[in-house]
């Protein structure tokens, strides 16, 4: 498989490759190791610091950058009916989150502004670094019923089919628009939900939210891997950040992708976004050479089978013919590549006695109709990880491109006749 390494990495290309972990659907994404190395937008002592993460830039944040520990994701439904009422709390959101991942308060701050308001700023986070927040919105096919946009709807931004195996719970499912939220610190990233959410009262309103921890992938070439819920290394094959080239291919939406109604999604991406519930105690009481057999790899050091350190190359037909890595690898599927950004997810128990745990499983791509629904396709019906798996959330959404300077704001493009 032919790796191609960008010479010269744009702003935020930074790696972190992300996936958290599992594959879960998509463990193919993409061909080189993640590599770490410095790009313009994060000195990395300052990232290792709680340093900020540049918020500027032809890309949104949080896609093309260092994975970070820990995530707090939103989905909203809008309410007002009133399209300038929406427009105009897009640019207040653009405001917050310019000064919350400079680490910065909202407004006037959580203390000393009038003292017969509410403050700015909730004030959960004053007195911690800004732990390389990013914060990513993207908008749901549902969106573009309001406001007069049925037009601007991109022909990417599909409706996902049912796939075999489903079992989706229409709480966590769907949204209007959506926010993500990463950070090294995970007050920092519930309090960029939390302040935008306030801001937004009575113009939209929480869906669905997810928390997330444990970044499952290597964030530089000599780190070890981490793994995920169900013991095994994840995310060492991912799109790096620093892969220019393989990004422009796979993830950025072009100039001449679609027709003229998605225009304004030029150096954005696609998102999909599922709740996978792992039955982690089925899973801990299969032997270990199943476990080895489901995936294609080895528990201990991460190797595909055959093979003897983790990040060789793996001979697939080596692998059972259902092997989630054989399934899932590039060559298995006409080289559909996709960039992983996902985390590990413990909620509570399912009142049976078992642990609501799995992977928040986060795909970009430059078009859901060649990346995740071919692959979703094949892995729903073929995958031996399917018996201890199953995709109980779901949602898409089209992220515009990044905010470019002080003046500009999320959605311009799309809302703006100017744009």
């Amino acid at each position: 498989m032919t790796e191609s390494q960008g010479s010269n990495p744009s702003r935020r290309t930074l790696i972190g490759w992300g996936g958290a972990g599992l594959a879960l659907g998509a463990a193919a994404a993409g061909g080189a190791v993640a590599m770490a190395e410095a790009g313009d937008d994060v000195d990395p002592v300052a990232a290792e610091t709680g340093g900020a993460v540049e918020f500027h830039g032809a890309n949104q944040a949080g896609i093309a950058t260092p994975v970070q520990d820990r995530l707090h994701f939103a989905a909203f439904d809008v309410k007002t009916e009133d399209r300038e009422e929406f427009v105009q709390m897009l640019k207040d959101w653009t405001a917050a989150a310019r000064r919350m991942t400079a680490g910065e308060a909202v407004g006037e701050g959580a203390y000393g502004g009038l003292a017969e308001a509410p403050p700015d700023d909730t004030g959960e986070a004053l007195g911690l670094k800004p732990s390389r927040l990013t914060l990513t919105i993207g908008f749901g096919p549902s969106l573009f019923d309001r406001f007069g946009l049925a037009d601007k709807r991109p022909e990417a931004l599909v409706d996902l089919p049912k796939f075999p195996g489903d079992n989706l719970d229409r709480s966590r499912t769907g949204g209007d628009l959506c926010v993500q939220a990463c950070a090294d610190d995970p007050q920092v990233a519930v309090h960029a939900i939390r302040n935008l959410a306030r801001i937004g009262f009575g113009k939209v309103a929480i869906r669905w939210s997810q928390l997330g921890f444990g970044k499952t992938s290597s964030t530089t070439p000599d780190a070890q891997t981490p793994r995920n819920l169900m013991g095994f290394k994840d995310g060492t094959r991912n799109i790096a950040g620093t892969e220019t080239d393989r990004l422009k291919k796979f993830v950025w939406v072009g100039d001449g992708d679609g027709d003229a109604k998605s225009s304004w999604m030029t150096g954005g991406s696609y998102l999909v976004a599922r709740r996978i519930r792992m039955n982690i105690e089925t899973w801990d009481r299969t032997s270990l050479q199943e476990q080895e057999d489901v995936f294609g790899r080895d528990k201990r050091e991460g190797a595909p089978v055959g093979k003897a350190k983790e990040h060789d190359e793996p001979f697939l037909k080596a692998m059972k013919p259902d092997a989630h890595v054989r399934l899932a690898h590039p060559d298995s599927n006409g080289g559909v590549t996709i960039l992983r950004r996902g985390y590990s997810f413990t909620d509570g128990t399912d009142g049976l006695g078992r642990l609501d745990a799995g992977l928040f499983f986060l795909a970009y791509q430059r078009d859901v109709r060649k990346g995740f629904i071919p692959l979703q396709r094949r892995l729903s019906a073929q995958d031996a990880l399917n018996e201890y798996i199953q995709h109980v959330g779901s949602a898409v959404f089209a992220v515009p491109p990044g905010v470019r300077d002080a003046h500009d704001w999320w959605g311009r493009t799309l809302f703006s006749k100017e744009a």
